[in-house]
């Protein structure tokens, strides 16, 4: 009895001593010789780095133990993450083998067939680094093929993409196969992310670009944890993961199958200096881009979600593809693959329109997928025409402007970035087309409810009429006092259709406290802040305008232009006006309060500093929201008056453009329009002084002086500089990009733009060219937020100087 256990200790004693010399020799021994051998089946299924932090061998794939993945990956993370990996992520069944010889390496499968090699004539030896990076070497010692240079989805610091280099996401998290998403290092200088059919190499529209076409040489992961792009006279920070103690931290940077390229760290298990305050997994240090749902759309494909779906960010940043109501996931472990409607779709044989109805879905929208527009329309006619078209899906409506939409549909979106509402079209309830489904918390049309509530409620023929007479005579009434109808809580699709309410002057005295709490003053008027009921218990702050009747001639006609003017708008970037006051001699406004003042103070007298994040975020909403007026409104709408005490911030510092009393509204047919000379000093472009009809461009002009300032943090023009050259910032400006000195144009605390010189100077040559003396050599508005946004090359601009000094 006591022998048989002895002979047992006996022969996993001498079991042990064969895997203890393996593990020796690995340590010992760091080069890999010709003729070594890895077989997924064992014995000897990876080559360990000298650290033994990083393997390079078979991999069971995900779930599966009869699947292995020829990979690299990390030892010592909780998941053994995958950093590299060949052949497409395509796995190969056990018995698979990888054999290195003086041609290279060479994976063949079980039945001896090869299916992906690695070329390197006259390979001597191999090794895998403590970097990550599996090398072959020649006899001289010099590396002839390295993993490093042809990576998968994964880049490790130490690493650099030369031009022509790419990573490919994954298709899932635990699917290693191509997936839909590509980042490219152009031969051209630029490096770009793409989305991509899932069947072949085409490349739809970028989501993101450096827009450093002809400038760029590669990307670099430093060891420190920069991830930069190399440009001929400078760098461009593509993510801003550095650490203090990167030697503490394992790192990587992804394309993750989402198509957003995420910088992690992991606290190493030797390292106490890294333990506090971080978990055992991967941290998420920075990102690009910021919201990939928000980034551009493609006119090809289906965009970042799938088709009849729309994209949409966690509370961490990660991006969730969603259905509709009544429409479900062809594949739900395959989200990509996009959505279904679950109903039979409206014939176009027989007349189904009163089989259907609407839902109204707020900040949501697929972008590019109209195929018809109306414009000059109510919502209700909007509607109709839905109805009446058996391939109408969904159906937009706003500020007058219809546009219909057909499946499949695509770029789809949804968050507070989406200032749309959309009117999704589902079979009516009792309609024996629509399938059982849950649909939970989105709002229908209200009406068979009410008609539903009214028959419950009465017991009798009696108490029907009575409960209808009630609500026809309630409604007469509400339409009759709408002098001193209350606010209600609006939804943005509610916002879109509503004009603004009409106070009376007592009323706003009272929401004022008798206009005692003055928050700022204009030549047209002085503004108050006031609290009006939203309910029976809540309160709206609002802002008060009240008018200078003083100046009535000049104060009755701003008044008509801003009450005709933002009234019929609605952007994010406008500020809303929610009412107005026409009584007798009194003329005022009433807009949404914002908290955080106007850009002006805030860039200039504020107690903080602006970091360079919002300062650029403000710019981009300032640019779409001008955007909105030139071209996106039916009657086209030029501000007139663009100045940093005209751009309102809310709590989210979301710029909001104010101050439309001197606004000009185009007809659709109208370029340009005669009028006398308006704007502040130091904004105005120069055809105001000339006998010249005046464009949008001169807006665009305002706008590039405003960019400099929210780049500079400082005045347009500052008569206590000492030093006479910097007194017009843009005739400095101009200097100094001209001289290739533009960081002294910067704050000297601004160490973050300082970083990011890249961005500053792709916004200082839109603001050069925004200010072209010739209108016709200014961009667009459009043309400015693509070149803001670096989805489109930036020229190097004429100087500007001829008419800068006539701005003092």
């Amino acid at each position: 009895m006591v022998i048989f256990p002895c002979l047992i200790s006996c022969f996993l004693l001498a079991l042990s001593v064969p895997l203890q010399l393996q593990a020796q020799t690995t340590t010992t021994n760091h080069n890999i010789t010709v003729g070594s051998v890895l077989n997924s089946a064992g014995p000897n299924i990876s080559w360990l780095s000298p650290s033994g932090e990083f393997a390079f061998g078979f991999r069971a794939a995900d779930g599966n133990t009869s699947e292995f993945l020829l990979a690299i990956w990390f030892v010592n993370t909780a998941d053994r993450t995958t950093a590299w990996y060949v052949n497409g992520g395509k796995p190969t069944a056990i018995g698979s083998t990888l054999q290195f010889t003086s041609f290279g390496l060479s994976l063949k499968n079980s039945a001896g067939q090869e299916t992906w090699s690695a070329g390197a004539n006259g390979a001597v030896y191999s090794a895998m680094l403590d970097t990550g990076n599996f090398v072959l070497y020649n006899s001289s010692g010099k590396p002839i093929w390295q993993s490093f240079d042809s990576p998968s989805d994964t880049i490790l610091p130490t690493q650099v993409l030369q031009l022509g280099s790419y990573l490919k996401s994954r298709l899932m998290t635990t699917d290693y196969t191509i997936g839909r998403f590509i980042l490219r290092v152009q031969d051209d200088g630029n490096l770009v992310f793409y989305t991509i059919p899932l069947v072949s190499e085409n490349q739809y529209s970028p989501y993101w670009a450096s827009n450093t076409v002809g400038n760029g040489t590669k990307l670099v992961f430093n060891e420190t944890g920069n991830i930069y792009f190399v440009l001929k006279n400078s760098t461009f920070d593509v993510t801003f993961g550095q650490l203090n103690t990167p030697s503490d931290f394992y790192q990587r940077a992804t394309l993750d199958y989402d198509g957003v390229f995420r910088q992690y760290v992991y606290p190493k298990r030797s390292s106490t200096s890294a333990r506090g305050g971080w978990s055992d997994s991967w941290t998420v240090v920075d990102l690009v881009p910021k919201n990939i749902c928000d980034n551009g759309g493609s006119s090809a494909g289906s965009g970042i979600c799938g088709f009849n779906s729309y994209c949409k960010l966690t509370s961490n940043n990660s991006v969730d593809c969603e259905c509709p109501p009544h429409y479900s996931f062809l594949d739900p472990n395959h989200k990509y693959k996009g959505c279904t409607p679950d109903f039979s779709p409206q014939s176009c044989k027989t007349d189904e329109s009163d089989q259907f109805e609407f839902l109204s879905i707020s900040n949501l929208d697929w972008k590019l997928a109209d195929y018809e527009w109306y414009y000059s329309v109510d919502e209700d006619t909007c509607r109709q025409q839905c109805l009446n078209d058996c391939f109408c899906s969904v159906v937009v409506f706003n500020q007058g402007n219809c546009w219909k939409k057909k499946i499949p549909l695509s770029n789809g979106r949804m968050g507070d970035f989406v200032d749309r509402t959309v009117l999704l079209k589902v079979p009516k309830n009792n309609s024996t087309q629509i399938q059982a489904h849950e649909d939970n918390g989105w709002k229908k049309d209200k009406r068979v409810w009410i008609l539903s509530g009214s028959l419950l409620l009465g017991s009798s023929v009696f108490v029907n009429v009575l409960l209808i007479l009630v609500v026809v005579l309630g409604t007469h009434y509400y339409q009759k006092k709408n002098m001193k109808r209350v606010f209600q809580q609006q939804t943005c699709s509610s916002a879109l259709g509503q004009s603004p309410l009409s106070f009376t002057y007592k009323e706003l005295e009272s929401a004022t406290n008798e206009f005692s709490e003055e928050v700022g003053r204009g030549g047209s008027g002085v503004v108050y802040k006031g609290y009006i009921h939203q309910h029976e218990q809540e309160t709206m702050c609002i802002a008060v305008k009240k008018m200078d009747t003083q100046v009535l001639s000049n104060t009755e006609k701003e008044y008509t232009t801003e009450v005709q003017t933002i009234g019929q708008t609605f952007h994010r970037n406008l500020v809303r006006l929610l009412g107005f006051c026409n009584e007798g001699p009194h003329r005022l406004l009433v807009f949404e309060f914002m908290n955080n003042g106007s850009l002006n103070s805030w860039l200039l007298n504020g107690t903080t500093k602006p970091s360079w994040n919002q300062r650029f975020q403000v710019a981009l909403g300032i640019a779409r929201g001008l955007l909105y007026l030139h071209e996106e409104c039916s009657t086209q709408i030029i501000h007139c008056d663009m100045k940093p005490q005209n751009i309102l911030l809310d709590d989210n510092l979301t710029p909001k453009i104010s101050d439309f009393g001197l606004a000009k509204l185009l007809k659709t047919d109208q370029t340009r329009t005669n009028t006398g000379i308006r704007g502040t000093k130091g904004y105005v472009a120069p055809e105001w002084f000339k006998n010249v009809g005046i464009t949008s461009k001169v807006d665009v002009y305002s706008f590039g002086v405003i960019l400099l300032e929210i780049v500079c943090c400082r005045r347009n023009v500052d008569q206590d500089i000492e030093d006479e050259e910097q007194v017009v910032l843009a005739y400095w400006v101009n200097d100094c990009y001209r001289e290739g000195r533009l960081g002294l144009v910067l704050p000297t605390w601004d160490e973050e733009a300082a970083r990011d010189m890249r961005r500053i100077e792709r916004f200082v040559k839109v603001a050069l060219w925004c200010i072209q003396e010739e209108p016709s050599l200014r961009p667009t508005l459009l043309k400015v937020t693509q070149m803001l946004d670096g989805a489109v090359d930036i020229p190097i601009p004429p100087d500007p100087s001829s008419y800068i000094s006539s701005i003092q």
